[in-house]
Order: structure tokens, then sequence, then C-alpha cells
């Protein structure tokens, strides 16, 4: 059944990327959209295909599938239900490295800003994690919470700070920083699959650990898992994930909140089956945000991390009432 669930949710998948290519400001035929991969030509409608819409819609997918499973492992690793790249701080400090590297310290290439990405991904992370485990009683998942709410706002305060020195730069990166996927190419994409490649691989093959790592940290020890080990290669997956998605897609939000619970609710608390479904799923709430996104102020495009946001503060205010009722 779980098996059939997933290959149905690849095929909405597919259907979400095609509707993706084929509608927008311009609506294309789905016809003209067959041809210009069977027999492609110059013309105006091949262009927009090959260069803007189908980068487009493979960004959406990585960035939504590569959001929705590090924020699954998040929360499995510091048992938070709201736990997730953006809530954490994670992106934040993705993003502000990013900036960092672009603007100030001169850095080009897609290849670096992705490294900057990441560093900057691992460098709150830790912190965040050092932070939430100060204390006799180790981690919880309300001093994770403050915790990476506190860095998040810091990193981002530094980011505006570092955008208004500036004012050049502030009109370059600010549809970035909101979360975009318009305007980017496959070069981009090409750049950051390798390292989002390796996150999703290194969480797939961790899943049966972070199953038991669900059952409690003391249960887990006991049945003799090297818990330490386990959220360390957890914490690579996640900074893999998330920094490549902040360095194509800018830091979007509520993407690693709102799937990972709606998974659970429909397959269960395996981890085995939690991780692929929300792989698809996260990719097609992506892709259809930014579908969306492009009819809400037609002609003019709405960034994705906008769309992103209506859906999911009202799903986090519900998961974090149902928390503290819990």
């Amino acid at each position: 059944m779980k098996i059939a669930g997933l290959v149905v949710s690849l095929f909405a998948l597919a259907a979400a990327i095609l509707c993706s290519i084929a509608f927008g400001v311009t609506d294309i035929p789905l016809r003209v959209v067959w041809d210009s991969f069977t027999h492609p030509n110059a013309s105006n409608e091949h262009l927009i295909i090959r260069t803007t819409r189908v980068p487009r819609a493979l960004i959406a997918a990585s960035a939504g599938a590569a959001l929705a499973v590090a924020g699954a492992v998040m929360q499995v690793m510091t048992r938070n239900p709201i736990a997730s790249p953006s809530t954490l701080g994670v992106n934040s400090g993705a993003a502000f490295f990013v900036i960092l590297a672009a603007g100030w310290l001169g850095v080009s290439g897609l290849h670096s800003l992705t490294w900057a990405a990441m560093i900057g991904a691992a460098v709150s992370g830790a912190i965040v994690f050092l932070l939430g485990s100060i204390g006799r009683d180790g981690m919880s998942p309300v001093k994770i919470t403050l915790a990476g709410a506190s860095m998040a706002a810091f990193f981002y305060s530094l980011t505006q700070g570092l955008m208004l020195s500036d004012g050049k730069m502030f009109d370059q990166v600010l549809v970035w920083l909101v979360g975009s996927v318009a305007g980017r190419d496959m070069n981009q994409l090409s750049f950051a699959w390798p390292y989002l490649g390796t996150g999703m691989l290194l969480a797939l093959l961790l899943s049966r650990h972070l199953n038991v790592l669900a059952m409690g940290e003391d249960i887990a020890q006991g049945l003799g898992q090297r818990t330490a080990h386990i959220k360390i290669l957890a914490a690579a997956a996640v900074i893999l994930l998330a920094g490549s998605s902040v360095a194509v897609a800018g830091p979007i939000a509520f993407v690693g909140i709102i799937i990972p619970h709606v998974v659970r609710y429909a397959v269960g608390n395996d981890y085995r089956w939690i991780l692929p479904f929300s792989a698809v799923l996260g990719g097609i709430l992506l892709v259809t945000a930014d579908l969306g996104s492009r009819y809400i102020a037609m002609p003019k495009e709405v960034p994705v991390g906008v769309m992103t946001a209506i859906i999911g503060v009202p799903f986090f205010v519900y998961i974090a009432r149902k928390g503290r009722r819990t």
C-alpha cells in the first residue's frame, strides 16, 4: 500500500512539474511543451521552456524535497515537532554567509557561493545545538526552539545590516532572501545537486537508525546505538540539504515543518517511509506553491517564499498549540 502511495505521489510530482512548465504569465499548450523536448527549435515558446520554465520547476522540486527531508531529520534529532531549517536558524545562517561572501568578500562563482551557504548552515546549526544543550538537563525541545529563534533573528539582523550598507546589493538579493525560484538556471542546480544528492542519500541511509533514535536517546543507547555518531551524521545531512537549498532558492520557510507532519499522519512513524515520502511531497508543495504564486498578482509574480508562509503560518500555529496541549 505504501509503495503504491509513493508511486502515485511520484506521478503527482511529475504532473505538478508539467503544469509548472506549461502555465504562467504566458500559457503554453502541452503539445508545444512535448515538442520542445522531442523536436526542439528556436521558437520563443521552446526557448522559454528550456531556459526558464524547466530549470524553475526542477529547482522548486529539488529545494522542496531537500527542505522537507531536512525538517523530518531535525524533528527526530531534537524531539521538537516544529524543528526545521527555518525555525532553528539554519536557513538564516546560510543566507547570511552567502550575502557576506558575495557582497563583502567579493566571492563569485556558483560553486563558491554554494559552499558559503553550507558553511553558514553548519555554523548556525552548531551554535543552536550548543546553546540548546547548555544546562544540566541537556537538550530539550523548548531550549532548542528558543536557541533557534534567537539565532534566526540574529543572522537576519546581520543580513539586513549588510544589505542596508550597500543599496545596490539590496536590490539584487531582496527577492532571493524572501525565497524565490524565478530567474534561476540549470547551472545553479547542477552545482548544488551533488551536495543535495549526498545529503539525501545520507539521510535515507540513516533512516533505520532514526527509527531507534525516535524512541528516546536512553532507549537508543540501551539498544547499543552510538547516538552521538548518528546525530553527527544526521546533522551533516541537514547541512548539505539546507545549504544546497538556500544556495539555489533562498531561505524558504515552512516546507520543513508542514510536510513531515503530513507524512507521519499518512504513513506512520517509520522513517524508512517518512523520508522518501517527505522528499516527494516536499517537491510537490514547492512546485505547486510556485505555480500559484504566478497568479496572485498577475502579470507580476509573488516570491514562492511568500506562498509557503501563507500556507505554513496557520499550520505552524496548529502544531505549536497541539504540542502545548500534549
